[in-house]
């Protein structure tokens, strides 16, 4: 078992903190039927079947630690957050949109959408499971179809894991997290030589090499 401080080092987001909720002005029309109907329910609208035309750039952005900004005031209503995340799509060109069966609109991201928050590990039927919800309410399981994978930054040289949600939306795991999930780490041997990773739903996401990371 790696240490727990293998990834003391990592950079991660920090918790949602509270904001000032902004008066919502200028809004496509769209967005403001959307809006209409916050807090009434939390599904996923089938937004792979919708194909409006670009309507241009919204001052819109989510930040690092999973804050959202419109016209450079914090959104402190959370449901209208949570409303807004069920209709964010990233293509395949890397750029976020949030996506009505009318609109198309762009906004900026500046890490991933999402925070993991919670994590939860269980073994089911003699396989490691790992669990985790984010910040706007998504509960994923990782495996095949919910990959975790790890970068490395630019600046310090630290690592940080991420968690896909769901289509092209991935969720960057918060500090508190980042120590917890060091504790499941493992060393292993492939044939390019020992590395770190760890397992869930049967699949081992490799952090890195032993060597790279210096044990």
């Amino acid at each position: 078992m790696v240490p727990r401080d293998l990834l003391a080092g990592l950079t991660v987001t920090t918790e949602l903190k509270e904001r000032q909720n902004p008066e919502i002005k200028e809004m496509p029309k769209g967005l403001q039927a959307l809006i209409s109907r916050a807090g009434k329910f939390r599904s996923l609208p089938p937004i792979h079947l919708w194909d409006p035309e670009f309507c241009g750039d919204l001052d819109m952005q989510i930040k690092r630690d999973g804050s959202w900004f419109y016209m450079g005031t914090p959104i402190q209503r959370e449901a209208l957050v949570n409303l807004f995340a069920t209709v964010l799509k990233r293509e395949e060109d890397g750029k976020y949109y949030l996506v009505t069966p009318v609109e198309k609109i762009g906004l900026t991201v500046e890490d991933a959408p999402f925070v993991a928050v919670e994590m939860d590990v269980h073994v089911l039927e003699g396989e490691q499971v790992i669990t985790l919800r984010t910040n706007c309410g998504d509960v994923v399981e990782a495996g095949p179809d919910n990959p975790i994978r790890f970068i490395q930054e630019e600046a310090g040289g630290g690592l940080k894991p991420y968690v896909l949600v769901r289509g092209r939306l991935e969720a960057l795991f918060s500090r508190p997290l980042v120590h917890e999930l060091a504790a499941y780490l493992e060393e292993r041997d492939e044939p390019g030589g020992p590395v770190v990773g760890v397992e869930s739903h049967g699949v081992f996401f490799v952090v890195d090499t032993v060597e790279n990371l210096g044990l």
